[in-house]
């Protein structure tokens, strides 16, 4: 599984180069679009970006123009830009169509089946996956 996600995601950063956008970057719109306004901390429990890699990515896309920070008294909410919700919605429908391609162009309709009801099964699991005792 690891090797298919490094995989996937090399390819999806070469793909979304055609945005201006990293797979991470495309990840963080995503859900700025989706939960806004969002605090740095609730996205950041959203995405696998650190915390100091968050306050880096987020600069940045503030100064390509694609979000908004704003002070609301001791919060400080992260919306999308005019230009950010044009990106977003101009690359989300290749993005998806491109990340559906790896498992439309091989397996068959019962394979994609059997393989959302493991990874599905696999998920719920690590949700209730306890640390064993030392």
């Amino acid at each position: 599984m690891m090797r298919f996600t490094t995989q996937s995601n090399q390819l999806s950063n070469e793909f979304l180069k055609r945005f201006d956008l990293t797979t991470a970057q495309f990840d963080v719109l995503i859900q700025i679009k989706t939960f806004a306004p969002i605090t740095q901390s609730q996205l950041a429990e959203k995405v696998t970006v650190t915390q100091g890699g968050m306050s880096r990515m987020l600069a940045r896309l503030e100064k390509e123009g694609l979000i908004e920070r704003k002070q609301n008294w001791k919060t400080k909410t992260i919306s999308l830009t005019v230009k950010g919700e044009q990106i977003i919605d101009t690359a989300t429908p290749s993005q998806l169509h491109f990340q559906s391609s790896f498992f439309e162009e091989i397996l068959t309709e019962e394979e994609m089946k059997s393989l959302y009801t493991l990874i599905s099964k696999l998920e719920k699991h690590s949700r209730e996956k306890q640390i064993p005792p030392m």
